[in-house]
C-alpha cells in the first residue's frame, strides 16, 4: 500500500475555535492564537506502519519542487508527520519556557509540540510573509497539546540573521513569560551548488547568518535570562560529519555548530548550563523540496542503511531528551544523531 495512504493529516481545525490577539500592545510583530475551552480530540498518525510502508516502497516520495526558501510544509506531498500515537508524554518539560527557532514547520514543529505535550510554554520564531500559514497551523497545534498549567504560545516572525533581531525576539519571550529555560537553536537555509566557484559572498553571508550567526546572537541574548538548570539545544548535520559536496556552505555552518556546542559548553559548566547538539539525518522537512530537484527528493533518503528518509517526530524526541534535566542531566557538549544508521566520526 502506497505510504501516501496510510498517511494520516492534521485536519484544519474550524476557525471558531480560535481568536487572534497581539500579546502586547507595543509589538507589531508578534501574534499568539488562543483556543476556547471545548475539548478537542487529538489525532496522531501511526508513524510505525508509514516506517514500514517507507521502508519497502520502490519510490519515498512523489516528485515535487518549491522555488523558494523557506519552504512550506502544507503544500508537501505527504505533509511531513510531526506527532505519533506512539509517542506517551510524561510531563518532563512541566513548567519550562522553551524558545524554539524555525519552529514553524519541519523538526521545529516537531520539537514544539512534543515540548506542549511535555507541559512547556512554547515560544517559536518564522519567516515574516513567507510562512504565515504554517506558523498558524503550528500555534493551533500547541494550543491543543499545551497542557493545563502552560501558558498560550506564540510565534515571532523575523529574521535571524541580525543581532538586532534576536535580541528583540529574546525581548518580546522574556517579557510575555519571565525567563527561558531551553533555548532550541534550529533555523536553517541551503542552496545547491556543484562548485564552490558558484558561491559568491552574498549567497555566503545569508546561510551563514541564519545557520550559525543567528545561533551566536540568540544564545547571547538569552543568556541574560536562564539560570541554572536550563540548556540549549543547536541543531547541526551528519553533513557535519560526512561532508557533502554539493551544500558546501550549509555543511560549514553545520560544522561550525559542532564546534559552538563543544566551546559552549565549556563555558558555561560552571553555571550549569548544558548545551548538547542534534545531528539529524536525511529528515523529510520543507527544506528538501525548497532545495533539490523533484529527482532528488523522489530518492531523498534511500541512501542511507534503513533505506528511507526519517519523520520530524522520529528526531524531536532527541530534543526533548536533552532538554530534560532528569534525564539527561549528566550530558553536555555531545552530539544526538537520529540518522537512520549513518555511522559518524565524533
Amino acid at each position: 500500500m502506497s505510504s501516501r495512504f496510510l498517511h494520516c493529516s492534521v485536519r484544519a481545525l474550524s476557525s471558531t475555535f480560535f481568536t487572534t490577539h497581539l500579546v502586547s500592545p507595543s509589538s507589531s510583530f508578534l501574534t499568539t492564537f488562543c483556543l476556547n475551552k471545548a475539548k478537542i480530540k487529538r489525532s496522531y498518525p501511526p508513524v510505525n506502519i508509514i516506517v514500514r510502508s517507507m521502508a519497502s516502497d520502490g519510490q519515498t516520495f512523489p516528485p515535487q519542487r518549491q522555488e523558494t526558501q523557506p519552504g512550506k510544509e502544507h503544500v508537501m506531498d505527504p505533509t511531513p508527520h510531526f506527532s505519533s500515537q506512539d509517542y506517551k508524554p510524561a510531563n518532563k518539560l512541566q513548567g519550562k519556557i522553551a524558545l524554539v527557532t524555525g519552529g514553524d514547520s519541519g523538526i521545529g514543529r516537531a520539537v514544539c509540540h512534543c515540548f506542549a505535550l511535555e507541559g512547556a510554554t512554547v515560544a517559536f520564531t518564522y519567516v515574516k510573509s513567507q510562512e504565515e500559514k504554517d506558523a498558524q497551523d503550528t500555534l493551533k497545534l500547541l494550543m491543543q497539546a499545551k497542557g493545563a498549567d502552560a501558558k498560550d504560545p506564540m510565534a515571532v516572525p523575523t529574521d535571524l540573521g541580525f543581532d538586532d533581531n534576536c535580541k528583540r525576539v529574546v525581548d518580546e519571550v522574556v517579557n510575555a513569560y519571565g525567563r527561558i529555560d531551553i533555548l532550541v537553536n534550529n533555523a536553517a537555509e541551503q542552496y545547491e551548488a556543484s562548485s564552490v566557484e558558484e558561491i559568491n559572498e552574498e549567497r555566503l553571508e545569508r546561510v551563514f547568518r541564519t545557520n550559525i550567526f543567528s545561533y551566536f546572537f540568540l544564545t547571547r541574548h538569552a543568556l541574560k535570562h536562564m539560570k541554572e538548570g536550563s540548556s540549549i539545544i543547536n541543531s547541526t548535520s551528519v553533513n557535519a560529519y560526512k561532508g557533502n559536496a554539493k551544500l558546501l556552505d550549509y555543511t560549514a555552518t553545520k560544522g561550525a555548530i559542532v564546534a559552538f556546542t563543544r566551546g559552549l559548553s565549556l563555558q558555561l559548566v560552571e553555571r550549569g548550563i548544558r548545551v548538547n547538539g542534534v545531528a539529524p539525518g536525511p529528515i523529510w522537512t520543507p527544506l528538501i523540496p525548497a532545495s533539490f530537484s523533484e529527482e532528488a527528493c523522489a530518492n531523498f533518503g534511500k541512501e542511507v542503511p534503513m533505506k528511507r528518509a526519517g519523520q520530524p517526530i522520529e528526531v524531536a524526541p532527541s530534543y526533548v531528551f536533552l532538554a530534560s534535566c532528569p534525564e539527561s542531566s549528566y550530558i553536555t557538549g555531545q552530539v544526538l544523531h537520529p540518522n537512520g544508521g549513518t555511522i559518524v566520526n565524533g
